[in-house]
């Protein structure tokens, strides 16, 4: 066993490569604006090298950094009348703490809620009056509970259950709170109740009643009009997310109908009078305006590429975060110009990915190949597995990725059965049977990207993060003969004690992928735990994960590191103190420093 100083050979003096200035040069979020102050504004920044929130006053330009904290800053909130920011503050990314909030121009730090204690979040929703607030929170003891706050008096429950639920939206007029949950024991697929702010019901939506199959729901917003009692929800019921208009004092149901392929989501254009449309099909996105009574949706000019965020704002241009595969991010708007331009520097191109349709066992399974430009194979070739598992790779910017180009290295993303954008059948298909059906599609993938003689067989690295982490480990036991490397970041790798030990959402999210607890299905848990296979792995193993990690904690990582080292297999170990990844630049790079290197070492 080796443990990682962060100190890799080759990681000396010189010029900067372009694999380290992706990673340094400054990075923005959407900006979020105030409803009722739209020239003030929320953003996320790593601007001084660690990832945190800045105030931004539109009118003077003048642009405030927030929060200041060792681990970084990235949950944060303002309020509809722009004078506060709310923000999370946990310990060192453990995800547990308390709702904090400062006056937007600067100033001390305080509460934001007496008498809560320390929690997961379950979601936020502040009142116009800027002083009314909806907490959602969760913990092992009480699972989820959600509280009305009315001008800094005591907290108002409203709402407990032991399975997962949050806050989806408080109406314009703060008479109406949308909320989230998963009574019926499926955290993949929620239903919706629309309660008073003293928790009384007005109206309920459950498209997992009735019938066989597992229809989720979704709050996407209130409309923001005072009095209007519409609430925009996406929906599964033909197959793929939607949107759809609940009135939820009438109960009547609009349909609308938009002719896209793909996943759809939505929210309200400021006034009500339309909706801005976000649209996601094979892993690229794009955005529509639909105009109520029109039947049409007319589109919203963008680049090729992904649209990882968009807001509508009072003068009715659309602002947008942008990226492609091979271009950086960028805030633009449909006004013209970039809408944030960070000083300092500024990240390389890449190379763009190449689109491949495999047959796997499953249906065809969607793959993006990016390679050095130039090349030939076959190449050395990692396969990039995401995590979530339901999340999916896209033609979207990111530095991880792009430094295996640098490195000479092609790069294979497979949106496996689990990912979304694919429709409803793709993200559920992985029941039961998990971890094991993403890694039948990985193989299928992998075998292409042999035969087509892009991928040298002998060396072929697993490699992703939390979920991806997780499958890398499983994969490295459960198909020793064909990975030279494993690079496995923040898993799982023991999944009973991941189990007992993770956070109460993500228990209840794991209850529903397989059917049960580890001691009401002992068997399902065995056969997808990496913990069960790890005498078979034949590749060098490279872990890393975060000491105060709720969603993959520490010990179940340290119970299959320990069985590596106990039959002396070859593995490194690099622990950092932070949660589910970090949120310092520097960190991040040396971590990839440490993953290059690893993987030179031991495919030469």
């Amino acid at each position: 066993m080796t443990e990682s100083n962060g100190a890799p050979r080759g990681a000396g003096g010189g010029s900067m490569p372009d694999w380290e200035r992706r990673f340094r040069a400054p990075r923005v979020s959407l900006p979020d604006w105030a409803e009722d102050a739209p020239d003030r504004s929320l953003f996320v920044s790593n601007a001084t090298g660690t990832y945190e929130l800045y105030a931004w006053d539109r009118a003077t330009g003048e642009q405030r950094r927030a929060t200041d904290r060792p681990n970084g800053t990235t949950d944060g909130v303002l309020s509809p009348d722009g004078e506060w920011i709310w923000w999370f503050s946990d310990k060192d990314g453990d995800e547990f703490g308390v709702w904090l909030r400062q006056p937007f121009g600067g100033g001390d730090d305080v509460p934001a809620v007496d008498g809560l204690e320390a929690s997961y979040p379950a979601g936020l929703a502040i009142g116009r009056d800027g002083s009314t607030a909806v907490v959602g929170r969760s913990t092992d003891e009480d699972g989820t509970t959600i509280h009305v706050v009315r001008g800094g008096g005591a907290p108002q429950e409203i709402y407990r259950h032991r399975e997962s639920a949050g806050v989806g939206d408080l109406s314009h007029d703060g008479t109406l709170i949308a909320i989230e949950h998963t009574e019926h024991g499926d955290a993949m697929h929620s239903a919706l109740r629309v309660v008073r702010p003293d928790g009384t019901t007005v109206a309920e939506l459950d498209d997992t009643k009735g019938g066989t199959q597992e229809l989720g729901l979704e709050v996407l917003g209130f409309a923001p009009v005072d009095g209007d009692t519409r609430l925009l929800v996406g929906h599964q019921r033909r197959g793929r997310w939607e949107p759809m208009v609940w009135d939820v004092a009438s109960g009547e149901e609009t349909d609308l109908s938009l002719d896209l392929p793909g996943d759809v989501s939505a929210e309200w254009y400021p006034d009500g009078s339309a909706l801005l449309v976000a649209h996601s099909f094979e892993a690229r996105s794009d955005l529509w305006r639909y105009e109520f009574g029109s039947g049409a949706p007319t589109r919203v000019e963008t680049p090729p590429g992904t649209v990882s965020g968009a807001t509508a704002r009072p003068d009715g241009s659309v602002e947008y975060l942008w990226s492609s595969a091979a271009e950086p991010s960028v805030v633009r708007s449909t006004s013209g110009g970039v809408v944030l331009d960070p000083p300092g520097l500024k990240a390389p191109v890449s190379v763009p990915v190449e689109d491949v349709w495999v047959e796997g066992p499953g249906g065809r399974i969607h793959a993006l190949v990016q390679k050095p430009a130039g090349t030939t194979g076959p190449l050395p070739t990692v396969f990039e597995v995401h995590g979530g598992p339901t999340w999916h790779d896209s033609d979207s910017f990111a530095a991880g990725p792009a430094a295996w180009v640098d490195h000479g290295y092609a790069v294979v993303r497979v949106n496996y059965r689990g990912s979304t954008g694919y429709g409803r059948e793709w993200t559920d298909a992985l029941k039961h049977r998990v971890g094991l059906i993403e890694l039948e599609d990985v193989s299928a993938v992998r075998e292409w990207a042999v035969s087509s003689g892009l991928a040298d067989p002998d060396r072929l690295v697993l490699a992703g993060g939390s979920w991806g982490g997780y499958l890398t480990l499983l994969g490295v036991g459960t198909q020793p003969d064909v990975w030279a490397v494993g690079l496995a970041a923040v898993p799982v790798a023991d999944y009973v004690t991941a189990y007992h030990d993770e956070m109460e959402a993500l228990k209840a999210l794991d209850r529903t992928l397989f059917g049960g607890t580890p001691e009401e299905v002992p068997d399902r848990f065995t056969a997808s735990s990496p913990l069960t296979y790890v005498d078979e792995v034949k590749a060098p193993v490279y872990v890393s994960a975060g000491v105060n990690d709720p969603r993959c904690p520490i010990r179940q990582i340290d119970n299959y590191v320990d069985r590596l080292a106990a039959r002396g297999a070859t593995h490194e170990v690099y622990r950092y103190d932070a949660g589910h990844g970090s949120l310092v630049v520097e960190e991040r790079i040396k971590q990839v420093r440490l993953e290059l290197d690893f993987a030179a070492r031991h495919l030469s």
